[in-house]
Parts: C-alpha cells; structure tokens; sequence
C-alpha cells in the first residue's frame, strides 16, 4: 500500500484512574464536578460543594478495590499500550499515524493530549473515544471537553462516536468470552451475566441511546459466537440515590445463586480494559458474593486491552475515517467525516 502523504492523529479516550491511593479523592472530584455527569437546576451554584461531598465520601468505600490491585488505577498503562499497538498496526499498514492518550478526569488530561497533538504537526485529527456504545455521560463528556481545549485550526477532523456493531471488535469480545468459559468443567452449563456500567436512569429518558445500544451489543455478541447458554444483563457502579439502570450486578448474583445456579460467567460489556470496576468491583466483590450466594464457579472475562482482534477493530476505524473510498458499508454509520474550518 502507498504511504499517505498526511500524517494522522489519533486520540484515544478514556475516563482516566487514580495513578495513587491519595489521587481517589481529586479523581473522584474531577468527576463529580462534570457537568455532563451532575446536572440539575442551579447546578453551577452547587456542582463543586456536592462534587466535594460525594468524592470524599465515595472515595472512602472504593479504596480497598484500589488497594487490592495494587494501589492505583492500570487504566492509564492499558490504554497507552492500546496506543502504542494502535500506532504500529496503523504504520505497518502505510498510515503516517501518530497516536495520543486523553484522560477525562486524571493524567494524562485532555490538555496535555492537544499539546502533544499539536506538537507532532498531523493534518488530519481521528477522535477514537474507547467507549463501545455511545453516552453523553461518557463518550459525549469526553469530546465536549475535547472542543473546550482543542482548536482545529484548518486541520481535517474525523470523529468515531460508537463502534458496538464494528465486526472485529465482536470477534474480540467473543474470543474472550470462550476462553473464560473453556475454564468451567461443562461450559454448556455457565450462566452468562453481561455487565454494563450503569447511568442515571434520567439520562436515558433525556434520549440518550446508550442503553439500547448495550442490549443490542449483547444480542448481536451473543449472536456472533453462537453460544446456547442462558444470559442476562445487569449493570454496576450505582453513584448516589437517584435511579439508575437496573438489574445491579449485584442482585443478579443473589438472584442466580437462589435459583440454584453454580457457575456464572460475567462479561464485561462496556469496557474495552481492565481497570477497577473489572479487576475490584467483579472479580473480587462479584467473586465474594457468588461464593456467600452458593455459586461454587465463578469466572470473569479479561479485558480485551491490547487483543490483537481489538487493535484491528480500532485501525479499521480509523482507516475509514482516513480513506473513505475504502469505507466498508458495514462501518458506514460508525464515523462522522468533518472538514474543520478555521
């Protein structure tokens, strides 16, 4: 393949994790503090001393999951690996591609990803939030914050809001899946449990599509790797007293175990790494509330990180951003071409 004579530039999004057990509570506030996460009547007046209330208190609860991995967040390592394997693929099929990291609410944060990008001198600009379906609370943040600190500056910018339906990035998801269940002694047997992270039940009445396009990623995997098990959905990382989606991850297990079931599988379907609300919310709490609920296996998929399967999805979408004419249909709907202006 011809080398382009343009150099790209790919920034990866993701929330970001503590990279201390002292940075929960600034991590925490940072996010609190995001309008597209608290919203309410007069929020601008409230938003920091309720986002102060509940950091504090939340970071209090979640800092035993941080210290059992560790004592800090692998998000960060993770999606710079992502990065770096991203790059590569995309070189070694004939892109000048440059590839950058942006934290939403820890380091490296949104600012530092445009300083690195502008530095580098990239005619065109490939936003790859790492979010499979798409929230306002997520991948929406992500790119507000993105137009808040970034300046186009006559550079062409491409934008990739979800990539649940991308055939690779299934492939992936399905790999995992039978590896995790070739663990169980009668695979046929295993209850699969899909976990999402849970939103505000609001925001989904607002018209946001992330909870549609959860179901339909579980649909569409279960599909693609042709499984007979029985399935459900559930959701985690329930914030406050308001309603979120529900089942919770956790009374799905309670439930399951008073059913009889002894072996569960928990997919997680709407991370792309293993960071605390895998390795600390499921494979440990989960793991410790099955064993008190009577269910004797207990298995978790691992995060897809820097699956090979996974690195491909995410260069065939920016190489459609990049060369159109090579746009496969299938990925049609999946990014948004803009020509910058300014």
């Amino acid at each position: 393949m011809a080398r382009t004579s343009r150099r790209v530039g790919v920034v990866l999004f993701q929330l970001g994790g503590p990279d201390s057990i002292e940075a929960i509570e600034p991590f925490l506030y940072n996010l609190f503090c995001d309008p597209d996460i608290i919203d309410f009547p007069f929020a601008s007046i409230g938003r920091k001393a309720l986002a102060k209330l509940i950091s504090t208190t939340r970071a209090r609860k979640v800092a035993h999951h941080y210290k059992a991995i560790g004592g800090y967040s692998p998000i960060r390592r993770h999606t710079e690996r992502q990065a770096r394997a991203l790059e590569k693929r995309l070189c070694s099929e004939g892109l000048d591609a440059r590839c950058f990291v942006a934290m939403r609410y820890w380091h490296p944060f949104t600012e530092e990803a445009v300083a690195a990008l502008d530095a580098s001198a990239c005619d065109h600009v490939v936003l790859l939030p790492l979010y499979p379906q798409y929230s306002k609370t997520t991948t929406g943040s992500s790119l507000n914050e993105w137009n808040r600190k970034f300046s186009a500056a006559g550079r062409q910018v491409s934008c990739i809001h979800d990539f649940y339906r991308n055939g690779l990035y299934l492939d992936a998801l399905a790999d995992r899946v039978d590896e995790a269940l070739s663990r169980f002694p009668d695979p046929n047997d295993v209850v699969l449990v899909f976990s999402a992270h849970s939103v505000p039940v609001a925001v989904i009445e607002q018209g946001d599509p992330y909870q549609r396009q959860i179901e339909e990623t579980v649909a569409l995997l279960v599909r693609r790797g042709g499984w007979l098990n029985c399935h459900r959905l559930c959701y985690q990382s329930k914030v406050g007293a308001s309603k979120w989606l529900q089942p919770s991850l956790r009374n799905t297990i309670r439930e399951l175990g008073a059913a009889g079931i002894r072996d569960i599988c928990v997919v997680p379907i709407s991370f792309v790494s293993d960071h605390v609300e895998t390795l600390g919310e499921i494979d440990r709490e989960g793991r410790q509330l099955a064993l008190q609920a009577g269910i004797t296996r207990f298995e978790m998929t691992e995060g897809l990180n820097v699956s090979p399967e996974f690195i491909g999805a995410l260069a065939q979408l920016v190489t459609a951003c990049v060369e159109p004419a090579r746009k496969e249909p299938a990925f049609a709907s999946q990014a948004m071409r803009v020509v910058a202006k300014g």
